[in-house]
């Protein structure tokens, strides 16, 4: 216990903060094919639950201690997205999701009303507003306190076969990137969720004639303190029905076979005639790559404890002295030395809060003086 106290002025006490990032890839082949359990296809890492409201995904079968959770999936769209209609399955259930997320993303406006996602992240009510979207929900066990601003990468297949949903790369001749190209210095403020930042998409993969040449399209947003991206439906939508893909002639069949063959309707109107689970499914089979960067916020407190050269000269430990002697003195002209080993932080009640110790023992003579800086992290 210390006999000798030294108050810190406000001088000795700064505060710092430092951002630690990790990068987290995560492969197609994990979401999509890596456990499927032979002709069944039952995939034992992913979860389907008795509400049929999102999918949970694991780097490993989900009944393990060892499996990890990566993200959720769900899909949704407005009351006033043409995709509504009250024979659809789970009609209610999908309009209801995406309200939910709207309201907490994206909050409410002066009359009271959910306010809809919209490309380019206008609140008011024109821009372009995205009414039909999937959502990956990113755990936090992988983005830690935030997904860091600019890294954000999601690569989807658009091939038109779909009929297998296998990870054997039938799906992935023709993608798109999706990602937060501008994050980093061009991110808005105004959710109560916190920043969040526009998704473009650009062309990836061999087969590019299919998708947007040179161009860079909103197609979504990331929100990075929740570490929701929230994905348009027109990414698999072609051209001449509202969406973003397109050949030579504007004109493509991008994802899957046409759900009503009446009105010819393809694309992401696939989710109108099935299930939550079932449409999860369906996109999950398309992640060729998921891919970013956590963040973990460290903040620190600094104390900078000053021996001046006529402070802690000598020690309090009985075996400093023997016969009366200081031991580390053989003539009795000699100065006294001690040896610092231990800085302790106390309360104004003298209550010790904290400690820290030296690397190894720090010489303390009257001619000298020593700065210990002492950093406590939360």
């Amino acid at each position: 216990m210390a006999t000798t106290f030294k108050s810190l002025l406000n001088n000795d006490i700064t505060s710092t903060r430092t951002l630690l990032h990790e990068s987290i890839p995560i492969t197609g082949s994990i979401v999509s094919g890596t456990y499927n359990q032979g002709a069944t296809t039952t995939e034992t890492n992913i979860k389907n639950f008795s509400h049929g409201l999102f999918q949970s995904v694991y780097d490993y079968p989900f009944l393990s201690s060892s499996a990890n959770h990566i993200f959720d999936l769900t899909v949704g769209y407005s009351n006033d997205s043409t995709f509504s209609a009250s024979a659809n399955t789970q009609n209610k259930d999908k309009i209801n999701m995406y309200n939910q997320m709207a309201q907490v993303l994206m909050g409410y406006d002066a009359s009271g009303s959910i306010r809809k996602f919209d490309e380019d992240g206008d609140l008011s009510s024109g821009g372009n507003k995205l009414k039909e979207v999937f959502f990956v929900n990113v755990a936090r066990l992988l983005q830690k306190d935030e997904i860091k601003k600019g890294s954000f990468s999601l690569i989807m297949g658009v091939e038109n076969n779909i009929d297998d949903p296998a990870f054997d790369g039938a799906n992935f001749t023709a993608r798109v990137a999706v990602s937060d190209l501008s994050g980093a210095t061009s991110y808005l403020v105004n959710s109560p969720a916190g920043d969040y930042g526009i998704l473009y998409a650009t062309s990836s993969g061999n087969n590019q004639p299919l998708i947007l040449q040179n161009e860079e399209v909103p197609v979504g947003l990331l929100f990075y303190q929740a570490g929701i991206a929230v994905v348009s439906g027109s990414l698999f939508r072609p051209a001449d029905e509202g969406g973003l893909l397109k050949t030579s002639s504007e004109n493509a069949v991008p994802f899957g076979i046409p759900i009503d063959i009446s009105n010819g309707k393809t694309g992401f109107y696939f989710v109108t005639g099935s299930s939550i689970s079932g449409s999860c499914d369906a996109i999950r089979n398309r992640i060729y790559n998921l891919s970013f960067n956590n963040t973990t916020e460290l903040n620190s407190t600094v104390y900078f404890c000053r021996a001046s050269h006529n402070e802690f000269n000598y020690s309090s430990n009985p075996t400093y002295l023997s016969d009366s002697k200081i031991r580390v003195k053989n003539e009795s002209l000699d100065q006294p030395i001690s040896y610092i080993t231990t800085v302790g932080l106390y309360s104004a009640n003298n209550e010790l809060l904290a400690v820290a110790k030296t690397s190894e023992p720090l010489q303390k003579t009257p001619d000298t003086e020593l700065v210990l800086r002492v950093r406590l992290d939360y």
